[in-house]
């Protein structure tokens, strides 16, 4: 019979252990996944995680895949770090593109102006959207966790209407999407030849911004109490409603930033497709990087393997291409389940009539 144990304290160790145990579970089930898809095993995993990177254009599209996933899961992380459950990032992240776009297209051609006010527009629309859920939580008790989500498909039918309607670029042949952006209204490319931009400095800074947050400053210590035990944070004067609008606006505020940077690089233009699943596969980022920036950082660079992995996959092994959320399930499945032994030791024990009945039998 197999028994849970619970544990007298968490272990430091386990907590970095077990992500690992599950990315190595997570690919293992997708190399069975692929044997049972009729595909070479090794072929799959050659194809899913090596040829993406075996180019200098690879490896900066992997870069570019990662930099709205740290971005939205460096926002997140703070506000679950205060226990604020938001888990509408990908609707931020399509308002803040909205609000970049607007910029993009109605104040002009201005050099170095026109990015600084997509930036500002971009992080200040995401921050709003996520008002919404935090003005209700704050004023009516409301659940932030649906109110986010719900709002993730308000935002989605907005950007519809808006690029099928008087946004669509006129000479687009009716497609849903707006006129191409000016060159100054376009993030500038890092390196030569390849779409990698300035995005990565953004992604730099928001970690390093985080981890100062969290754990440098007295506010990040006062949201990480508000998280870990709101009775002591009560006893201690610790406001819960400010927690929940800081945790919140943070959020929004890097996913709208990440939705700007979306719009303003490897998109060129907002169309219907902006939102490309990155605020719902941040959440597994955040939780696999255990709401650390370090560990967020390696948990965006394998999320994003697996997204253009799911991309190989498709062209050379002729597979759905919602193999890529295949894995995303699997890790995050994995997570949870081996995120039991932190709190838990597996025990193996015979069962009490069992042991009963083999002691009566030599009695």
């Amino acid at each position: 019979m197999i028994r849970l144990e619970p544990r007298q304290a968490p272990s430091a160790s386990m907590r970095v252990a077990t992500p690992v145990l599950a990315i190595v579970l997570t690919i293992v089930t997708g190399l069975f996944i692929f044997a049972l898809l009729g595909k070479d095993p090794v072929r799959g995993f050659e194809v899913f995680f090596v040829n993406p990177l075996k180019t200098t254009y690879g490896v900066s599209e992997w870069l570019l895949k990662a930099t709205p996933l740290a971005l939205c899961a460096a926002g997140l992380a703070v506000g679950f770090r205060a226990s604020v459950w938001n888990i509408g990032a990908e609707g931020q992240f399509i308002v803040g593109a909205i609000g970049a776009t607007f910029v993009a297209l109605y104040v002009g051609s201005i050099p170095v102006v026109t990015l600084v006010l997509m930036v500002v527009l971009g992080v200040a629309a995401g921050a709003a959207w996520a008002a919404i859920p935090a003005f209700l939580r704050t004023r009516f008790n409301a659940s932030e966790i649906l109110v986010s989500l719900m709002l993730v498909y308000v935002a989605e039918l907005l950007v519809s209407w808006l690029v099928f309607g008087p946004l669509r670029d006129p000479m687009g042949f009716n497609f849903p999407q707006t006129v191409m952006f000016e060159p100054e209204a376009l993030l500038p490319i890092l390196v030569p030849g390849t779409r990698l931009n300035l995005v990565l400095g953004f992604v730099v800074v928001a970690l390093l911004a985080t981890y100062v947050l969290v754990f440098k400053t007295h506010l990040g210590f006062k949201m990480r109490v508000a998280g870990e035990s709101p009775s002591a944070a009560r006893y201690a004067g610790i406001p819960a409603k400010a927690m929940i609008w800081l945790g919140l606006l943070i959020g929004g505020g890097c996913a709208g930033l990440a939705g700007m940077a979306e719009v303003a690089g490897p998109m060129g233009q907002l169309t219907d497709k902006v939102g490309s699943g990155y605020g719902f596969a941040a959440i597994i980022v955040a939780f696999v990087g255990r709401l650390h920036p370090v560990g967020i950082a390696l948990a965006s660079l394998l999320m994003a393997l697996f997204f253009i992995g799911g991309e190989q996959a498709q062209q050379y092994l002729g597979l759905p291409g919602s193999i890529s959320m295949v894995f995303q399930g699997l890790l995050l499945f994995y997570l949870l389940a081996t995120d039991v032994l932190i709190g838990y030791r597996i025990r193996f024990a015979r069962q009490p009539n069992v042991a009963a009945k083999s002691e009566a039998r030599m009695s």
